[in-house]
């Protein structure tokens, strides 16, 4: 038994497959369910704004979970017995749970399919598209990039109430890495000076933030990581960096101190999605995961991928319960 998810007035407590959900509760209060004492999270001042969500690393077309390049290691799964593979069924599962907050918009950081091809692009937007409208805005990854397309390669400012998301792009076509040019950053800086709002930025790959510098850094080039950086320092509204592309939940600090935070895949283990609750006085991060019987089922057989490689999976890839779900600090006055 594990807690998965809280929020200002929920707990949400996960064995296997069994789902234990507590609604109603008060924020900022203590709890124990099942053994295992938990605390909601604090409620920010003033009314709630609205809801949004984020989803990333959803790879329509892929066939199996826990394949390395061309190795036989694993375990690989698959669900070839049934009518459809698991990142339609996972992200089909999302949307319903997604739908029932009543989002103001739905974002998705990048990769939206496996291998770029008409077809993946098509589900993806049959599914999300298909459920979301003109609230649906997305950003390409590098899955979607390889053949060197151009497609969700726009950098999109995104404005709700009490809160604006610059989701921003940081593919480089035909690789695996990511960047951010000189024209973003300004554009970023630009936008954030003429808003009042709190201000989120978003994009697929991961900020580095300290370690090696590497040109082949498996995530946003360091130079574009410390060109994010100066540009968050210099704008306390902005409250944070989120991404996908590392399929794990993590969060850490940019050397000016504001969070920079990775949220986990929909299509495997965990298979999560975050809620966003923007408050006058906050805004909160709340990660549930997908909890239909048949998403739980596939996302539990996936707690082991790549053990052949001696990787603990499940604990990589969940992270933290104050990583999943927190309330975003003040960074004080610009």
């Amino acid at each position: 038994m594990e807690v998965t998810t809280v929020a200002d007035d929920l707990v949400v407590l996960h064995r296997g497959s069994d789902v234990h959900r507590f609604d109603d509760l008060a924020p900022d209060s203590s709890h124990t369910f099942h053994g295992i004492e938990t605390r909601t999270l604090a409620r920010p001042d003033g009314e709630l704004l609205c809801r949004f969500a984020t989803v990333n690393d959803v790879h329509f077309g892929e066939i199996v979970c826990g394949r390395m390049d061309d190795s036989p290691l694993g375990p690989i799964i698959s669900r070839d017995d049934h009518q459809s593979r698991h990142p339609e069924m996972m992200n089909e599962e999302a949307c319903r749970e997604i739908a029932s907050i009543d989002p103001y918009a739905v974002l998705v950081k990048g990769d939206l399919t496996a291998f770029g091809t008409d077809a993946e692009f098509a589900a993806f937007e049959s599914c999300y598209r298909g459920t979301f409208g003109d609230r649906l805005h997305v950003v390409r990854g590098n899955h979607d990039s390889y053949l060197d397309q151009g497609v969700y390669d726009d950098d999109l400012w995104i404005e709700m109430p009490g809160v604006c998301v610059a989701l921003m792009d940081t593919a480089i076509p035909t690789e695996t890495t990511g960047a951010f040019d000189h024209d973003q950053m300004q554009w970023l800086a630009d936008h954030a000076t003429s808003t009042a709002l709190p201000v989120i930025v978003m994009g697929h790959h991961q900020q580095w933030v300290s370690g090696k510098r590497s040109d082949d850094y498996f995530g946003l080039h360091p130079d574009s990581s410390d060109a994010l950086d100066r540009v968050v320092a210099a704008h306390s509204n902005i409250l944070g960096y989120t991404a996908g592309h590392t399929h794990r939940h993590r969060v850490r600090a940019m050397p000016c101190g504001a969070p920079t935070i990775e949220i986990g895949t929909i299509k495997d283990f965990p298979g999560t999605w975050a809620e966003y609750r923007v408050y006058e006085g906050g805004v909160m991060q709340v990660v549930h995961r997908v909890s239909s019987p048949e998403a739980l089922d596939w996302s539990e057989r996936c707690r082991g991928l790549y053990a052949d490689f001696g990787v603990d999976y499940q604990t990589y890839a969940m992270g933290s319960l104050d990583e999943r779900c927190f309330v975003f600090p003040h960074r004080g006055e610009r």
